[in-house]
């Protein structure tokens, strides 16, 4: 039977943990009662007689208080009282609790302490459950006035779109071709009584309490406050969405300059505007009730604790205290409010009503989102693949070192050609088993990696599943290899065995972007979608899932030179021809190595410029600074790669120093959060999930080691093609493992700070705001 107190800590929030109960505490003394309830060793004679007589006295006060109330099993032992104190700021008054001990007991001292602790943590429980539920109360009913603003502008546009013109024609019930002016004008319509389309809307619109008004008419209330003009906020997370707010702020900062007179145009609702605007605001409820969800979840697993620790106190003190005391429990706030559950049922209501015409079960497919069950068939298939392997390796590394394409004195074709794509699928394997045992812990520590990254539950990738795609990968590239070689050994054409690679290449490709839903289509089609956010930055708004994938290419620049190469042996016709001196020659292909070289750097740079663009954060034009100076220092190796001289020499040592120092320091401080002097942890952070500290001093120092591996590509310790290109997978290798053991670090200082702040759900921005008229 598994122990409450591991069943609660699988269970509750991380996010919430520091809100629940804390039980552990609570067990501890409830240890300490029963540590003071056991009979005392036989001491020496003590001649302190005052002492001795006083605990007689205590002792036998104990024994008569306990026989004179255990005839009577109805009479209370303790009394839980409560008052009501009014909060600053605040109309609603906050429970307070306090215990009484009426009875006389022997561990008075232990027993006054449990019940202390227990209604500090009643009050705590009680406060954040008031507060949490108060703010997803304000956000529902914020949320009932943007779908009503909603459903007003979809009834009157949809109207005026099938009014007669004219000339007596219906027009098409086009969103696109009903622009509605979302300020009014002073200007009316040629037939005198006869209402615009605009003035419609505002009709509509002004049962909410929303005027809409124009820059150049400005009008007050009666009081003297300007009224309120609405505007559509579509947040610029695409090109499109940026080139237009780009747009829309030049355009009014124009407006605003020049004279401004009555009928200028200003912002229109149209199709686009008005789909982007559902989509939030059903986000926007999926989330709500989300919220929830786990306030539900929490109140339910507090009281259950509450239970559960009483229950232990009447039995380690042989009292009956749990009755009395969970009346008090159920009458407090978490537990009698209804709030939460009323609400839940009206978003069920509204969300099957308006955004999923009716369908309750499709409804429940956003609101409830089913987690995928774990196969044992993927942990079976990662067992077989992973042995597969091992066998097949062990298979080609005999046949590779019969056949010695390795030593010195065998050609270049197979390291120039074979070695760059197999390069480049091994590297890759190695990063998603690292990223499955990132999931993997991850999960071990309670850290919400699918809420920090916005995964969806029903189709996030487990760390099996990582395993398995890893293993896959590697068993099928390694069974190509040894294809590749006995054909080489039987004599076939050299120019068609060295295509066996790079039909494999075009193999995984096609698997990637196959529209079919096979093999993991959510994934791969994430994958893709970040990919293209992170090519196309910084049109794109960044999210944690963009620059966490963005800092792993920048350890894949190795692999993205390989397929350089691959691509140019391919097209240049290098695999028929093997004149490997067409590439590496080419004054194209050097260049291109600085431009891949930079390109993930510069990705990095560009996202932190969005990020300040949007964010006003002069924190991260700093991190943009680390991802620069990373390229003056890996375009200065590269020169010196070609120029070997001292100059150059010492151009590389300061460059790639100080790129190195800037790194480590944001890697520990920023990323990681660590070197705090301050903290109660020596050097590290206040709060530790891993409970060994010595694991992150080890951690540190490895990441300090795996930073300087760029030494070796100054010293070049090397002596021949193969070597040379053993080496680099090796250092490769490293810096792919640097990564992954970055990444864990990195999510949970993430997950800290969401637990720091209490970030349980995602804040999704809201289409319709009000502002002031003379903004």
């Amino acid at each position: 039977m598994v122990k409450f107190s591991k069943e609660l800590e699988a269970q509750l929030i991380p996010e919430w943990k520091e809100a629940f109960v804390n039980y552990w505490q609570l067990k501890k003394q409830i240890k300490k009662i029963k540590l003071s309830r056991k009979p005392k060793q036989p001491q020496q004679p003590n001649h302190d007689f005052g002492l001795s007589i006083f605990q007689i006295i205590r002792f036998f006060a104990y024994k008569f208080s306990n026989n004179f109330f255990r005839s009577d099993t109805k009479t209370e032992i303790i009394q839980v009282n409560y008052m009501y104190t009014l909060q600053d700021g605040n109309d609603d008054n906050e429970e307070i609790y306090q215990t009484e001990l009426l009875q006389l007991f022997f561990e008075e001292d232990e027993m006054r302490v449990f019940f202390e602790r227990l209604d500090e943590e009643l009050n705590k429980v009680n406060k954040f459950y008031k507060a949490t539920e108060s703010e997803l109360v304000e956000k529902g009913e914020l949320l009932n006035r943007q779908l009503q603003i909603l459903l007003d502008i979809k009834q009157v546009l949809n109207n005026s779109c099938r009014k007669p013109n004219a000339a007596g024609i219906f027009n098409p019930p086009s969103w696109s071709s009903c622009p509605c002016n979302a300020e009014t004008t002073n200007e009316s319509n040629d037939k005198p009584g006869e209402s615009s389309e605009t003035d419609e809307i505002i009709a509509a619109l002004e049962k909410n309490g929303v005027n809409f008004i124009n820059s150049a008419t400005m009008s007050k209330t009666k009081i003297g406050k300007p009224k309120m003009a609405l505007r559509i906020d579509i947040p610029a997370t695409t090109p499109t969405r940026t080139i237009s707010a780009i747009a829309s702020m030049l355009w009014e900062d124009l407006v605003n300059n020049s004279k401004k007179e009555p009928g200028r145009p200003g912002d229109f609702i149209n199709r686009k505007k008005i789909q982007c605007a559902e989509k939030m605001i059903r986000g926007a409820f999926v989330e709500l009730y989300r919220g929830l969800g786990l306030l539900k979840t929490y109140s339910s697993l507090n009281m259950v604790a509450f239970t559960k620790i009483l229950k232990k106190f009447d039995k380690v003190s042989n009292q009956h205290a749990s009755a009395s005391y969970l009346k008090a429990v159920k009458r407090s706030y978490f537990i009698s409010s209804d709030k939460v559950v009323r609400l839940m049922d009206e978003v069920e209501a509204i969300f099957t009503k308006h955004f999923a015409d009716n369908d309750r079960k499709k409804a429940m497919k956003f609101l409830r989102p089913q987690q995928r069950k774990e196969s044992h068939m993927v942990t079976f298939f990662v067992g077989l693949f992973t042995g597969c392997f091992v066998s097949l390796f062990s298979i080609y590394a005999t046949l590779a070192h019969m056949s010695g394409i390795f030593s010195p004195n065998a050609g270049r074709s197979y390291v120039e050609t074979v070695y760059p794509v197999f390069s480049v699928f091994a590297l890759l394997s190695l990063h998603l088993f690292m990223y499955g045992c990132n999931l993997f812990m991850w999960k071990s520590t309670r850290i919400n990696y699918n809420f920090i990254f916005e995964f969806q539950p029903s189709t996030a990738l487990k760390y099996r599943d990582a395993f398995l795609i890893s293993t896959t990968f590697m068993t099928s590239v390694v069974a190509a290899m040894i294809i590749h070689l006995l054909l080489r050994a039987n004599g076939f054409p050299q120019s068609h065995v060295d295509a066996i690679p790079g039909i494999l290449l075009l193999i995984f490709t096609a698997l990637l972007i196959c529209p079919f839903d096979l093999f993991y289509r959510p994934t791969r089609y994430c994958f893709i979608r970040v990919i293209r956010n992170i090519i196309c930055s910084p049109f794109y708004k960044v999210l944690m899932v963009d620059f966490f994938m963005a800092d792993q290419l920048t350890s894949q620049i190795p692999m993205m030179r390989h397929l350089e190469s691959t691509a140019c042996y391919f097209l240049a016709g290098g695999l028929r021809t093997h004149r490997y001196e067409t590439c590496n020659n080419g004054r194209l292909y050097r260049d291109l190595v600085y431009v891949i070289s930079f390109l993930p750097y510069y990705w990095r740079a560009m996202q932190c410029a969005r990020r300040w663009f949007d964010e006003c954060d002069l924190k991260h034009l700093a991190n943009m600074g680390k991802y620069v100076s990373a390229m003056v220092a890996a375009g200065a190796r590269l020169t010196y790669a070609r120029q070997k001289n001292h100059l150059w020499f010492g151009i590389v040592l300061v460059t790639s120093s100080v790129a190195t120092v800037y790194q480590l320091y944001w890697d520990f401080v920023e990323d990681w959060g660590l070197l705090n002097p301050k903290s109660k942890n020596l050097w590290l952070r206040d709060d530790l999930i891993l409970k060994n500290k010595s694991i992150y001093y080890i951690s540190i120092a490895l990441n300090i080691v795996l930073r300087v591996v760029w030494v070796e590509t100054v010293m070049r310790f090397r002596f021949n093609i193969v070597e040379s290109r053993m080496l680099d997978f090796f250092f490769a290798s490293l810096e792919v493992m640097r990564r992954g053991h970055w990444n864990f670090y990195r999510l949970e200082n993430e997950h800290l700070n969401n637990v720091g702040k209490f970030r349980a759900v995602k804040a999704v921005p809201l289409p319709f705001r009000e502002t002031d008229s003379d903004d």
